[in-house]
C-alpha cells in the first residue's frame, strides 16, 4: 500500500526525532546539544514535507524548548514578536493600503506604457513593474495583479498570430514577470521574508553587532537586483526565448486598463505621500557609508531617535493610514480599516517566529558551536569555492521548500561555521540570503513561479531549462556582490573577524 507523501513525511519527522532523542549526545557535558538537535532536525523534515501547516511546524519550539529545558517560556517569546515582526506587520499594513485604493496597480500600467512599444522592452516594462513593487509589497500579490494583464496581452497575441507562433513570446512574457517578481524582492529588506529573517537571526546571534539597516541593504541588494533583472530580461528575449522580432504586443490593452482606472483619487495621493516617506525614512535613517562619501542618518538630529528602528517607523506610517480620512462608495471613513487584519498573514508570521526561536535555540544550546566546531576541517578549501557551494545548496533548497523555512535552518550553521573558521561571519550569511530568492527552475520554488505556471501557458521542462541558466547567473553575481560591496554593507572588510563576533 502506497503511503501519502505528507504522512510518510510525518513518519519520517517523528521517527527520525525520537531516535536522536533517546541516542545521539554528541557532547556528554551538554545534553542539550543533541536535544536541539533532535528538535531541529524534526522542523526540517515538516517543512521540507509541509506534513503539517508549516505555521504550525513553527510553533513546536513553544512546546519543545521548555519540556526539554532548552529555553524558557520567556525567552521563547520573544522570538515571535519582537521588532522584525512589527517591520514586517507595518510594511504590509503600507501594502495592503496600496491594493485597497489600486495604487500598485496604477504605478505597475504606468512603468508598462511608458517603457516602449517594441515586444522586447514591454516585457522588459513588466518585469520592471513587478521588480519595483515587490521591493516594497508580496511577491505574491504582485505576481497575481500582474498575470492577468499579461494574459491579457497573450490571448490578443494569440488571436491575431496563432498559438504555436506567439509562444516562445508568451513563454517570455510569464517568466519575466515570475522572475521580475522574485528579483524585486531582493532588493531592500522588506521585499521578501528571507531578508528579515536574516537581520533578526544575526541580532539572535551576535547581540552586540551594528545593525544591518534598511539603507545599509540598499547598497548591496539594489545594484543587485537591478543588474540581474537586465541580464534576465536579456536572456529571455535574445537568448532562452528567442521569438520572431515581427510580432507586436498590443499597448492599447495597457492604456485600456488605465483609463478604467480613471483620475487619481486623494486617497491614492496620500497613500503615495505614506509610502515614498516610508522609504526615506528607512533608507536614511542611519548614517549611509558610500566609500568616501558618507550620508549622515535622521536617527543623529536628536537623542530620543536612537531608540527607533525600522519597525518603529513601518508601524508609525501604518498607523497614520488608519486615522487619515477616505470615503468609498460616498461612505466616509479611513485609509486603512479594521478588516484589513483580517488579511495580513498570519501564517507567514508565524513562521518568522518559529524560525527566530529556531536560530535563539541553536544558539542557546551550543549546537551552533558544536557544528561549528565540526566544519573546520574546510579551512583549507578556497573561501570562493565555500561561497559558491553555499549558494547552490541554498538554492537547491529553496526550490523544493520555502525561502523562509531554508534560511531559517541554515543562517545558524553557516554563522557558526564562518566563526569556527575566523572569517566575518557575513561572508557566508550575505550569498545565502540573497540566495534565498534565487529559486527560478520549479513552479512550487516560489509563490511567483506557480502562479504563472498556473496559466498554464508554461511547461515544468520550459521552466526547468529557463531557470537553470538564470540560476547560474545570479550565482556568478551573488559571488561579485559580495565581493565588490561587501565591506560597504558591513562597514569592514572580508578579511576582518570583528570584535563581536567573538
Amino acid at each position: 500500500m502506497k503511503i501519502p507523501w505528507k504522512r510518510s513525511g510525518l513518519l519520517t519527522a517523528l521517527a527520525v526525532f525520537l531516535l536522536l532523542l533517546l541516542f545521539y549526545n554528541p557532547v556528554p557535558d551538554n545534553r542539550q546539544v543533541g536535544l536541539m538537535a533532535a528538535v531541529a532536525v524534526l522542523m526540517a523534515v515538516l517543512w521540507i514535507t509541509e506534513a503539517i501547516p508549516m505555521a504550525a511546524t513553527a510553533l513546536i519550539p513553544t512546546v519543545a524548548f521548555p519540556l526539554l529545558g532548552i529555553q524558557d517560556s520567556g525567552q521563547i517569546a520573544k522570538a515571535y514578536v519582537n521588532s522584525i515582526i512589527f517591520l514586517f506587520i507595518g510594511g504590509f499594513l503600507i501594502a495592503l493600503a496600496m491594493e485597497r485604493w489600486n495604487l500598485h496597480r496604477r504605478i505597475a500600467l504606468n512603468i508598462i506604457n511608458r517603457i516602449g512599444r517594441r515586444a522586447d522592452l514591454l516585457i522588459l516594462g513588466f518585469m520592471a513593474a513587478a521588480a519595483f513593487l515587490s521591493m516594497w509589497i508580496s511577491n505574491t500579490a504582485t505576481a497575481v495583479m500582474m498575470l492577468p494583464i499579461g494574459l491579457a496581452i497573450v490571448a490578443k497575441m494569440e488571436e491575431e498570430f496563432g498559438e504555436h507562433r506567439s509562444h516562445q513570446l508568451t513563454l517570455a512574457l510569464m517568466l519575466g514577470i515570475a522572475y521580475g517578481c522574485s528579483i524585486g524582492g531582493v532588493a531592500t529588506l522588506v521585499g521578501t521574508p528571507a531578508n528579515l529573517v536574516f537581520v533578526r537571526i544575526l541580532k539572535e546571534s551576535f547581540p552586540a553587532m551594528p545593525p544591518i539597516t534598511f539603507g545599509r541593504w540598499l547598497i548591496i541588494g539594489l545594484p543587485y537586483a537591478f543588474i540581474l533583472l537586465l541580464l534576465t530580461w536579456f536572456l529571455l528575449t535574445r537568448i532562452l526565448c528567442r521569438f520572431d522580432p515581427s510580432l507586436v504586443l498590443d499597448r492599447d490593452i495597457i492604456r485600456k486598463e488605465l483609463r478604467e482606472l480613471g483620475p487619481v483619487r486623494i486617497e491614492e495621493r496620500m497613500v503615495l505621500c505614506v509610502f515614498i516617506a516610508t522609504a526615506l525614512l528607512w533608507t536614511f535613517r542611519q548614517d549611509l557609508q558610500l566609500g568616501i562619501l558618507t550620508i549622515p542618518g535622521w536617527a543623529g538630529l536628536w537623542p530620543g531617535f536612537s531608540a527607533v528602528d525600522d519597525g518603529t517607523v513601518a508601524m508609525t506610517m501604518a498607523l497614520i493610514l488608519f486615522i487619515l480620512p477616505a470615503s468609498r462608495d460616498d461612505r466616509p471613513g479611513r485609509v486603512l480599516e479594521a478588516d484589513v487584519f483580517k488579511r495580513l498573514p498570519w501564517g507567514i508570521i508565524l513562521l518568522f517566529g518559529g524560525g527566530f526561536a529556531l536560530a535563539g535555540g541553536f544558539v542557546s544550546s551550543g549546537l551552533s558551536e558544536h557544528i561549528g566546531a565540526s566544519f573546520t576541517v574546510f579551512g583549507s578549501v578556497p573561501i570562493v569555492i565555500q561561497v559558491a557551494l553555499i549558494c547552490v545548496l541554498t538554492v537547491l533548497l529553496t526550490e523544493l521548500t520555502s525561502n523562509t523555512a531554508t534560511i531559517s535552518m541554515l543562517l545558524p550553521i553557516l554563522l557558526s561555521w564562518a566563526v569556527s573558521l575566523n572569517l566575518h561571519p557575513l561572508v557566508f550569511a550575505i550569498p545565502a540570503t540573497i540566495s534565498c530568492s534565487m529559486a527560478f527552475m520549479m513552479p512550487v520554488a516560489t509563490p511567483p513561479n506557480a502562479v504563472v505556471f498556473g496559466s498554464q501557458r508554461i511547461r515544468i521542462i520550459e521552466m526547468l531549462r529557463c531557470g537553470v541558466w538564470i540560476n547560474l547567473v545570479g550565482l556568478v553575481l551573488t559571488l561579485a556582490a559580495v565581493y565588490l560591496l561587501f565591506s560597504l554593507v558591513t562597514g569592514s572588510p572580508m578579511s576582518e573577524f570583528p570584535l563581536w563576533a567573538k
